[in-house]
């Protein structure tokens, strides 16, 4: 999970425009029909989540006395649920797994453990009545920007990585994009979502949590895929042959903006619907094994925008085609709010307060709940670093316009000393 600044959003709604189709609209009032009222929890018994970020805190959490000091730390501001990362985007494991590799090597750091990273944390947030989430990302596979990780030194993963259509390169293999966060394998393949499948249900049996988050299981961006794989899928989905590909889909002005082509939209439907039915396999497999562990995924707030990630975390009942000249009226169909039992929403933003300001964390949260209709819980999420001076507002926010709250990340927590602040804010919403 990382911050996406607004001037990086600003440009990538940019690039959908064109001289012939107008494909990025400002905001408007949602088509959605109002949430349905939902029993008030106390906010006492709300989850107040912080996450222990796995590439962050590598070093860190090397020793278990940092492990077990931060424990304390959390327990004592007020949080009673953590989140523990055991996948990074490099695509190697904090758990012990069959599929994965162990992540020893994280950014010139080495570390080896003799003893379960997770298990160690699971114990110890469970002694001090703690509940633990466990994160991990799916599609990753490796770190372009070093050429680190499963992609780089498994053969077996050649040909399975996104196919990029870019305006400079033509077809160029993720793998070699160094501006990407992560070498993604691509969503589409059978082969792909079963070795995802594979190592969240080991996670799910040889562990015992409280919920499992689900963390870049998206497309990563709208570039990706557009391989022959994908191109097959996508003529299966809509049920005709493509004779211009990937041309039919979009092709790139010369000012680097996109001309939309005749089965655009259905494109952005048939790769939310990839994502929707994946979640669904996910919350099928880990509901089998354990009933009572909760699904819980986090996206971006700014949804409007993640379209090309092939994120729609919204309910079915609401119909983006009222709003969006780049949704189909069944993109709706691939809502999968209804398949989760907690939504994380990512309400990276500066702003606090401003129910009319879609820069805010009041609007992200309120537009969540509207467009998710009551089909799963809402979280305000926070990312520490926005907040150097005014977390406390933040928390309070979170805590009493949602249904709960989760901290992003403990690191800076730390580097800034927000400890107090946030029990501050948890301690403000309690009163009411």
């Amino acid at each position: 999970m990382k911050f996406i600044p607004s001037i990086l959003l600003f440009f990538f709604l940019l690039s959908f425009s064109s001289c012939s189709t107008k494909t990025v609209e400002p905001e408007l009032p949602d088509a959605s029909p109002p949430a349905p009222a939902i029993p008030e929890e106390p906010i006492s018994e709300k989850e107040k989540m912080l996450w222990f970020d796995a590439e962050a805190n590598f070093e860190r959490f090397s020793k278990k006395e940092n492990i077990t000091y931060y424990l304390d730390l959390a327990k004592s501001t007020g949080f009673n649920k953590i989140v523990v990362d055991v996948r990074p985007v490099q695509g190697d494991a904090l758990f012990k797994s069959s599929y994965l590799t162990p992540l020893t090597d994280l950014a010139g750091i080495h570390i080896e453990r003799d003893w379960d990273y997770l298990q160690f944390f699971i114990d110890e947030a469970h002694k001090r009545g703690l509940k633990v989430t466990v994160s991990t990302t799916i599609f990753t596979a490796g770190l372009p920007s070093s050429k680190n990780g499963m992609a780089y030194r498994d053969d077996t993963w050649n040909g399975k990585t996104c196919l990029e259509y870019t305006k400079d390169q033509g077809l160029i293999d993720i793998k070699n994009d160094k501006t990407k966060v992560s070498a993604f394998l691509n969503p589409v393949l059978p082969e792909v979502q079963d070795f995802c499948l594979n190592f969240i249900k080991e996670l799910v049996t040889n562990y015992d949590f409280d919920g499992f988050a689900l963390d870049y299981c998206r497309y990563p961006g709208d570039e990706s895929d557009f391989s022959e794989a994908t191109k097959v899928a996508f003529e299966q989905y809509i049920g005709k042959q493509l004779d211009r590909f990937p041309d039919d889909i979009f092709t790139w002005n010369t000012d680097g903006t996109k001309r939309t082509g005749a089965y655009y939209k259905k494109w952005w439907e048939f790769r939310s619907m990839v994502v929707r039915n994946f979640v669904e396999r996910v919350r099928t497999e880990i509901k089998n094994i354990k009933p009572d562990i909760q699904l819980e995924y986090w996206a971006a707030s700014w949804i409007h925008a993640i379209y090309g990630q092939g994120q729609n975390w919204a309910s079915t009942k609401y119909d983006f085609s009222k709003e969006y000249s780049w949704a189909s009226p069944e993109y709706k169909n691939a809502g999968f709010a209804g398949l989760l039992d907690t939504f994380l929403c990512g309400t990276y933003l500066t702003k606090i307060f401003g129910l009319d300001d879609p820069e805010s964390i009041e609007y992200g949260i309120a537009r969540a709940q509207r467009i998710i209709h009551g089909a799963c819980k809402v979280y305000g999420t926070l990312y520490a670093l926005n907040h150097k001076d005014n977390i406390a507002d933040a928390v309070y926010v979170c805590l009493s316009q949602s249904e709960g709250l989760m901290v992003f990340d403990i690191v800076q927590v730390i580097e800034f000393n927000q400890w107090v602040a946030i029990k501050e804010g948890i301690q403000r919403a309690e009163s009411l």
